[in-house]
């Protein structure tokens, strides 16, 4: 066989492939050897991303409290190993995708044929950043199919399967093994987080608002804040609301592994999916991890973003993902 300028002797090729099979046979056995961080690179361009172990384990999802019934029952879920990217998807990874012209003028030769056949959403004829910039931070204003096709775009740009987090997979992740309000501790600070702080006040016997309490008003750069919980996962809370694949409306269903929350909804097209980790305009209440807001399929406010998960051993019906709407 001819290996770069030399021809391989069927002895060389018989060592070859056994150092190959014992690599293979190593990962099979002790897959725990490279669950590891690592950073992603999208073919033909510089775009990088950074995807963060997240261990197997068991949880105890939603919360007790009587003032949010939709976060109830409150139960324990048991989670496979998997990867999640560090911070939200980006604009510099989001617009390769988004804007097929783009990626064809800033990648390296020819766009694959099944990269350049893809379905795409149409370009937004708004400003989705409504003024905030895209340097560094979160890609926002997508639908829901927006994100799945993202998804597909990036298995066919690196032969590796992403997808959305379910809620379950997400939440575990933000808390990051803790069992306080917030991976945090009880209690979450500016330093820590991008939300909103507001607090109403009474000015010539009328209520006024008050926004001006240091809050940013505006999306950061993922690499802002000390915003990383104990597992290294970035802005978990605030900033971007980000979306799961789980349908979020009324209670939860008390399912306990994350295989079913991952099967649960993959024919429910027309649900209300769960947001989770409140953002840069709402209060600190909706960045606890419980937190759960079911937002249609079709709505894109310039406060949703996502961010992508890899499964350590993936299923072994994996496909790429759908090009359906």
């Amino acid at each position: 066989m001819y290996f770069h300028g030399y021809v391989a002797t069927a002895a060389q090729m018989k060592k070859i492939l056994g150092l190959f099979l014992v690599s293979l046979m190593s990962f099979q056995l002790n897959p725990a050897r490279v669950f590891e961080p690592y950073t992603q690179k999208i073919p033909g361009t510089a775009v990088v991303f950074d995807m963060t172990p997240i261990p197997a384990g068991t949880f105890l999802m939603g919360s007790t409290d009587a003032s949010f019934p939709d976060q109830q029952p409150q139960h324990a879920v048991q989670l496979d190993a998997f990867w999640m990217g560090t911070h939200e998807v980006t604009w510099d990874a989001f617009e390769l995708f988004l804007d097929k012209q783009y990626e064809q003028t800033i990648t390296e030769g020819a766009v694959p044929a099944r990269v350049d056949a893809l379905s795409r959403p149409s370009l937004p004829y708004l400003d989705m950043t409504f003024g905030m910039g895209k340097e560094g931070k979160p890609a926002v204003g997508m639908t829901q199919y927006g994100a799945l096709q993202y998804c597909h775009w990036l298995y066919l740009k690196t032969g590796i399967f992403y997808r959305l987090p379910t809620e379950a997979e997400w939440e575990y992740a933000a808390r990051a093994g803790t069992t306080t309000r917030f991976a945090q501790g009880d209690t979450l600070t500016l330093q820590q987080a991008n939300f909103l702080v507001y607090r109403r006040d009474t000015k010539d016997g009328e209520y006024v608002w008050d926004y001006d309490l240091g809050s940013a008003h505006d999306l950061l750069p993922v690499d802002r804040l000390d915003a990383a919980n104990g597992w290294r996962l970035r802005h978990m809370s605030g900033n971007a609301s980000e979306m799961t694949s789980s349908c979020g409306e009324g209670p939860h269903r008390g399912l306990s592994t994350s295989s079913q929350y991952l099967a649960a909804d993959n024919d429910r097209a027309d649900c209300k999916r769960a947001l989770k980790g409140g953002m840069y305009d709402g209060n600190v209440e909706l960045a606890r991890p419980a937190r759960r807001v079911a937002m249609s399929n079709d709505h894109w406010p310039p406060t949703i973003g996502f961010r992508v998960v890899r499964d350590l051993v993936p299923a072994s019906h994996a496909a790429a993902p759908s090009d359906t709407r």
